[in-house]
């Protein structure tokens, strides 16, 4: 099984995904964007298309990743990941399906203020990251179109990332 955190960068996903894999027994955290990074490092780079969700190696490479581990290991995958393009998200999808490998969606939800406070606030990319606040609108934009019926929506606003952990994962117990 996969357990996909979704949301917009700033949100919290990696580390509600940290604690949801603490709380979750024979789980490991799978973080999609190191995929990413190592195809930005490919000499000569690929062409430049200022995501590296857009080459379309990435994608593919997200699934076949995941079902090569799940094979190796079983027990689940908890996948802290931003995915705002539904077309990508269904592609993933139906690539993860192929193999019948079961994903539980879940998006960690919160209003663009509260968004925006721990953008401020942010010790990891540093205050105000001009990369956080770019994905505040296509973030809002996916879920009023698509992201938040496929998902099961968590709102994280008044929640500590433990709360929303224990949520997660007594969601995917039941």
């Amino acid at each position: 099984m996969i357990v996909w955190i979704n949301g917009t960068h700033g949100a919290g996903k990696t580390t509600t995904a940290a604690l949801v894999q603490r709380l979750l027994p024979d789980s490991r955290v799978f973080d999609a964007e190191k995929l990413g990074e190592a195809l930005m490092d490919i000499s000569p780079s690929l062409p430049e298309t200022g995501n590296f969700q857009h080459w379309p190696p990435w994608r593919p490479l997200v699934v076949e990743t995941a079902r090569h581990v799940l094979d190796y290991t079983g027990g689940t995958l908890v996948m802290p990941m931003t995915v705002l393009v539904e077309e990508y998200w269904r592609e993933i999808g139906a690539g993860l399906d192929r193999y019948g490998i079961p994903v539980r969606h879940f998006v960690l939800h919160a209003d663009q203020e509260t968004l925006r406070g721990r953008i401020a606030g942010d010790t990891v990319l540093g205050p105000d990251s001009p990369f956080r606040l770019a994905h505040l609108e296509p973030y809002a934009q996916a879920a009023r179109t698509w992201l938040h019926a496929e998902a099961e929506v968590v709102d994280t606003t008044r929640l500590t990332p433990a709360e929303t952990a224990l949520r997660i994962a007594e969601a995917v117990k039941d």
